[in-house]
């Protein structure tokens, strides 16, 4: 059973409910609060391991919260799944680059809900492999010192542009990433790169991975995950 601490901000009854109901079920602990500025306050008190966050809350809406929380060196850890009625691209994408881990739909299934849970959770508490040691993620091996790339046989010949996107995709493996934070991740004076280019980027590096190119998934309307 786990035991890790939960921290839910929604201020409708019936769906705090519904949530604190399941995570409960499951072994989690949870801490209920029905406003921003009580996420905010518990969430420096008690310092959850997630915070499952509704994004229209009266007054301090949850993007607002949301950019404290990440902005703030002492919370910026905690992991955010945002769980909102706001189901457009545009919101998902909003609340992505704003820092949030992962986005649940209203309404929603809660065995959908604990499952991604589970999942931000267990991708939180792995290791993240250091920016120069080698990674080996299905048959590919990332080496960022000698900034070379094999498929297990063949030594790859990537730009700079496409190396530095895969070799980020590759230390997260499993996290969706918009085109807006790729960017962020490999943007550097010598490569400049704007959101459009990820694209073109993108496309180049799934033709020279080959057979490989599957585990480079598209996110319909967000970004790019390396798969796990």
């Amino acid at each position: 059973m786990p035991n890790e601490r939960i921290l839910v901000v929604e201020d409708e009854d019936d769906i705090l409910e519904l949530i604190v109901y399941n995570l409960e079920r499951e072994g989690y602990q949870v801490i209920a609060v029905q406003s921003g500025e009580e996420g905010l306050l518990k969430a420096h008190e008690h310092k959850p391991d997630l915070i499952l966050l509704d994004i229209m809350l009266p007054s301090m809406s949850g993007l607002d919260v949301c950019k404290n929380l990440k902005s703030d060196s002492s919370t910026s850890h905690i992991p955010v799944v945002i769980v909102s009625a706001r189901g457009e691209e545009a919101d998902i994408v909003a609340g992505l680059e704003v820092g949030a881990d992962d986005y649940v739909t209203k309404p929603f299934s809660p065995r959908i809900l604990i499952a991604r849970t589970r999942a931000v959770l267990r991708r939180r508490s792995g290791t993240l492999v250091p920016e120069n040691q080698t990674v080996e993620l299905h048959e590919l091996k990332i080496d960022p010192v000698k900034h070379e790339v094999t498929d297990g046989k063949t030594p790859l010949t990537l730009t700079a542009t496409e190396f530095r996107i895969l070799h980020f995709l590759a230390r997260h493996p499993g996290w969706v990433f918009t085109r807006h934070q790729i960017v962020n991740a490999v943007h550097g004076s010598d490569y400049p790169v704007t959101d459009r280019s990820i694209d073109v980027q993108v496309a180049g590096l799934r033709k020279k991975l080959g057979s490989l190119a599957d585990y480079l998934e598209t996110v319909r309307g967000i970004g790019y995950r390396m798969k796990e």
